[in-house]
């Protein structure tokens, strides 16, 4: 049997994924206790012709999500394979999606949404670091996200297939827990101090020329697409499929979305999958 654990961020669409993967055959349980996946999966194991079987599990089980890493060891133990996706979403996409649905979030415990998703994020971290495989749905629909999936579970695994993550950010706001790859941009002359430059964006064009005609700028995207090229390879290996690479400045909106920018634009080039996303930019 195989089997796909659905996980992530509360309002990361972890329902239209199972929705997705039931059409593509999979059997599905949604919200089930950890320690009942095992028996699941022994069940369906006993001829009762369940060949995919797909689990969320999140948070919102409560003390029994503790028992979810028990159980995926011992899984391991017992030789049962298995795949993690993990769904996840900014703050800002989060909090328009909570405030559409006016729904309140699962950890937020009488406080705010931000509250919440920023404990789920740290309840979270250690799992999305041993996901096979991670989609941010900031910016998908329902129907991109049903691509993404059956791209994932029917296509064929190849480099050409790997998604690169890139994320701009800021220091200020501090850095972003879902990195693989985290850059500093502060060694970039900032045009934060060009008084006709300040009010701009590292998405108006004045501002990427005046990051990118530094040789130093250069210099550092030449080795960055060095780097994440070499790397591809060797995540695949251990059975990972993207690769999130984060861009920070000093406030995150000059240089680092700027660099952002160019790299997605390079890879893209070279006909890599990535998504853009500028975490801090308008904060």
């Amino acid at each position: 049997m195989k089997v796909l654990i659905v996980t992530g961020l509360s309002g990361a669409g972890k329902s239209s994924a199972i929705d997705c993967l039931e059409d593509m055959g999979y059997y599905c349980i949604e919200n089930i206790p950890p320690a009942l996946v095992r028996s699941f999966i022994n069940l369906g194991g006993t001829g009762n012709g369940i060949e995919r079987a797909a689990f969320t599990v999140d948070v919102r089980g409560g003390e029994l999500f503790a028992d979810l890493s028990d159980v995926l060891r011992e899984m391991r133990g017992e030789g049962i394979e298995y795949r993690i996706l993990y769904l996840e979403a900014s703050d800002r996409t989060l909090i328009r999606r909570y405030s559409e649905t006016r729904r309140t979030h699962p950890m937020a415990d009488g406080g705010s949404a931000i509250t919440g998703i920023r404990r789920e994020r740290e309840m979270m971290e250690m799992l999305r670091q041993d996901a096979d495989y991670v989609i941010d749905t900031s910016n998908l629909k329902t129907a991109q996200l049903w691509a993404e999936i059956k791209h994932l579970f029917e296509g064929d695994h190849t480099e050409k297939s790997f998604m690169i993550n890139i994320m701009s950010f800021g220091y200020k706001k501090g850095i972003p827990v879902a990195g693989e790859l985290v850059f500093d941009m502060r060694f970039i002359p900032n045009p934060y101090y060009v008084k006709s430059l300040r009010n701009l964006t590292g998405n108006n064009k004045k501002i990427q020329n005046f990051v990118l005609k530094h040789q130093v700028t250069q210099d550092f995207l030449e080795k960055a697409m060095d780097m994440i090229e070499m790397l591809i390879p060797y995540y695949m290996k251990e059975g990972k499929y993207n690769l999130t690479v984060c861009i920070g400045c000093t406030g995150g909106h000059h240089r680092s979305v700027a660099v952002a920018n160019e790299l997605n634009r390079r890879l893209e080039e070279k006909g890599r999958r990535t998504t853009l996303e500028h975490r801090d930019l308008g904060k």
